[in-house]
């Protein structure tokens, strides 16, 4: 790409009338396009133009007049503001998250995020929601965790990180002298009767949020704008971490409860994988499952356990997933440099590894045959820097990563701040600097 180096895509008339051709192309015609070149790359052979996906957060929200409040309790005002976003600035995939049901988290009593609108918060309505680590789970309870997984959510984990739904602990069953409805007495109990007709509740409002996205999903797509994820997944590591014994206790269980961490996170990701099961049945027009890696980066533990902890049963959902006809996107957090050596043992041509912080070109140097890769350029230049610098950074990206094919753009997070004339910088630059 040496011959672009003096091209500036801010100011180019090409820039922006072969952008505006192509905004003006048929939807039909767009959505296969944009389809293509993502999967082109992720088979590690050179789009036409790098495909430009990154990530959003509360962006659209705060950038077209609205908030991730509305995103949560304004869904017609939150749907305007994404689809203007999208038909303003042309990326290759919708990215952003389906909308929440901020009133079903109220129901809920939800203890694990604070979010705004919630009565009381101090979360401001242009933030994403904000997660609150809990440790719902005892080290003394891993036994009942993987002798009746079902059982404990039912009345241990579900009442703790909802207590308005604490009356689903009475519910047990006991096998024996089933000749008449004894049996269901702990379903019809006051308690458990009150905590379904809240559960009613919060699934109507649950419906509305999951009806809403839907709706602006399929407008999206009419407009010719595919979706990057089908399905999402968590490192059966980080689901143990995040949302049963907290990070600090997790890392002490890998010393302390070493074989039932193990067993536990085996058992997380049989439980994936048979969530997973409908891509083998169902028509989409993209089939990538989306993984956030919280607790894997440089560090966190030794090579050792990583590759038995932390690698082993993330590789064994990874694996079920290709051997689906699906692409696993890992969108690692945090600096990942001693870790692509193990990343790089899957099949060639059917991941996507994205990156917070890591030496891009020796990630493109170990994992450029195997795998797509994407990230890194920092949000912060988005919000803080000047023009100038992010179509610098954004360049340096495309030299580093483009050269052979398998690269995706994205940055190095989730965004949910930028000026406006830095975004349009970035998206220019990608959609000219990085043509074939």
């Amino acid at each position: 790409m040496e011959e672009k180096k003096n091209f500036d895509a801010s100011s180019s008339w090409f820039a922006t009338n072969v952008r505006a051709a192509e905004k003006d192309a048929p939807a039909a015609e767009k959505f296969a396009k944009r389809v293509q070149l993502v999967e082109d790359a992720t088979a590690l052979r050179e789009p036409e133009r790098i495909p430009m996906c990154p990530m959003l957060g509360a962006l659209p929200y705060n950038l077209e007049g609205s908030s991730y409040r509305a995103a949560m309790y304004n869904y017609s005002e939150a749907s305007e503001a994404l689809v203007k976003f999208y038909q303003e600035f042309q990326p290759d995939a919708t990215t952003h998250t389906g909308f929440t049901s901020g009133k079903a988290n109220e129901l809920a009593q939800s203890t694990m995020i604070d979010w705004p609108g919630r009565p009381g918060t101090s979360v401001p309505d242009f933030s994403t929601h904000q997660v609150i680590e809990n440790e719902y789970m005892d080290e003394s309870e891993y036994p009942e965790l993987l002798k009746d997984f079902t059982g404990f959510m039912l009345r241990k984990y579900i009442p703790r990180a909802f207590p308005s739904l604490k009356g689903l602990a009475d519910i047990r069953f006991v096998p024996s002298i089933v000749l008449n409805t004894t049996p269901l007495a702990s379903l019809y109990s006051r308690q458990a009767q009150e905590a379904f007709s809240l559960l009613a509740k919060i699934g109507e409002e649950d419906a509305k949020a999951a009806e809403a996205s839907n709706a602006v999903s399929n407008r999206l797509a009419d407009l010719g704008f595919p979706p990057m994820f089908t399905g999402a997944g968590e490192a059966p590591f980080d689901i143990i971490g995040d949302y049963y014994r907290g990070t600090l206790a997790t890392l002490t269980d890998q010393l302390e409860y070493p074989e039932e961490l193990e067993a536990a996170c085996d058992m997380m990701a049989d439980i994936q994988i048979e969530s997973w099961q409908y891509f083998k049945y169902v028509p989409l027009p993209v089939k990538r499952v989306f993984f956030p890696l919280h607790k894997g980066m440089d560090g966190f533990m030794s090579a050792e356990q990583y590759e038995k902890i932390y690698w082993k049963p993330l590789k064994k959902c990874m694996l079920a997933l290709i051997d689906m006809g699906v692409t696993p996107y890992i969108y690692t957090e945090g600096k990942y440099n001693t870790r692509l050596e193990q990343l790089a043992d899957i099949p060639k041509g059917k991941v996507i590894y994205h990156f917070e912080t890591a030496d891009m070109a020796r990630a493109k140097k170990i994992l450029g045959g195997t795998a797509a890769i994407s990230g890194n350029l920092p949000m912060y230049i988005l919000e803080h820097g000047t023009k100038q610098q992010v179509i610098d950074e954004t360049k340096k990206l495309i030299d580093i990563c483009a050269p052979g094919g398998g690269y995706i753009f994205d940055t190095n997070g989730c965004i949910d701040n930028a000026k406006r004339e830095n975004l349009e910088a970035m998206f220019e630059t990608i959609y000219t600097y990085g043509q074939k």
